[in-house]
């Protein structure tokens, strides 16, 4: 049973907010702007993986985190552990970089950053990449990866992931789900950053927020997801979690900028999954683009979104042990 404190601030929780843009954020943004957006779209293939892990890295180290690498699940990853962690529950974190980029190393001061206001440390799995290893071999690495974590006695587990990640996050959710009878332990809720959800690109801020957007373009995103899929049908459930059914999923917490091309992917997602029953909740971040919450630390957009995403944590973990 969850507990009244808890209760409540479920049935208090607006489902869609949208945050202003700080005067401080604007500056920050402005400067941002001025050093990426000469090679927006430049970004191609296995040649950029090197630069997008680089990025990554530089995001601030949280403190009283260590970090450890493992396998689990069969799957090779790093482990983020917060010095209080709790026993007996795990975050799994599925990393960003449009399916053909990204490493579990490069994201773990981000992920760190959740570990630590969730007191609960977390896995992030290094998936096999595109072109490589196309659909659905990343998806199949996180089911054996969220699998690994149960059949080491993890009790109480959430779902993470940011952009790509996201689509591989909601996409597990949906096949833990689909299967509850072949599970001992059930995800208590998931936390998505920009999740891409949509493989069709149909999305109509492709088209509005062009513009805004200083990372991506649509045709330099056609060219990593055809990479990705391989031919695979894109509407796909398991490609596009937007087309599968969403019923029976449990709470799910998304965050997106304003100022990036996936806020469709992440609108369209949460307004289905609550027409579906599911406690789904967005937060909008004006002024912000894709990856936003990398700059914890020194951005106040960045900040607030960590600290909301440390009360969901906290929350789902305590109502999963509540239901132990």
């Amino acid at each position: 049973m969850k507990s009244a404190s808890i209760q409540s601030a479920v049935q208090s929780r607006p489902r869609l907010t949208t945050h202003a843009l700080t005067s401080e954020d604007a500056a920050a943004m402005v400067a941002l702007r001025g050093l990426v957006e000469p090679n927006k779209g430049r970004m191609q293939g296995i040649g950029a993986r090197s630069t997008f892990d680089t990025i990554m890295s530089k995001v601030s180290a949280p403190e009283g985190v260590t970090t450890r690498f493992d396998t689990v699940g069969g799957v090779p990853g790093w482990w983020c552990t917060p010095t209080d962690a709790a026993a007996g529950q795990a975050l799994l974190h599925c990393h960003g970089g449009w399916f053909n980029w990204g490493s579990a190393e490069a994201f773990r001061h981000l992920v760190g950053h959740m570990a630590a206001r969730a007191r609960t440390e977390a896995f992030i799995p290094d998936y096999r990449l595109a072109p490589e290893h196309p659909f659905p071999a990343a998806l199949d690495d996180v089911q054996a990866a969220y699998r690994g974590l149960v059949e080491r006695g993890v009790r109480r587990i959430i779902i993470l992931g940011d952009s790509a990640g996201g689509n591989l996050a909601l996409s597990l959710l949906s096949i833990l789900a689909a299967f509850p009878s072949d599970l001992t332990v059930k995800p208590a809720g998931a936390v998505v950053l920009s999740p891409v959800t949509d493989l069709t690109l149909a999305g109509r801020s492709w088209e509005s927020r062009a513009t805004a957007d200083p990372y991506f373009t649509r045709s330099q995103v056609v060219e990593l997801v055809c990479s990705y899929l391989a031919g695979h049908d894109p509407a796909d459930p398991l490609a596009s979690p937007l087309y599968g059914s969403l019923a029976g999923l449990p709470p799910v917490c998304a965050h997106v900028g304003n100022d990036e091309v996936l806020l469709d992917d992440a609108t369209s997602y949460v307004e289905q999954a609550i027409a579906a029953g599911v406690d789904a909740t967005l937060d909008v971040w004006n002024g912000m683009p894709h990856g936003f919450l990398s700059g914890v630390g020194s951005l106040s957009a960045a900040d607030q979104a960590m600290d909301a995403i440390g009360v969901f944590l906290t929350d789902r973990l305590a109502t999963a042990t509540n239901r132990a």
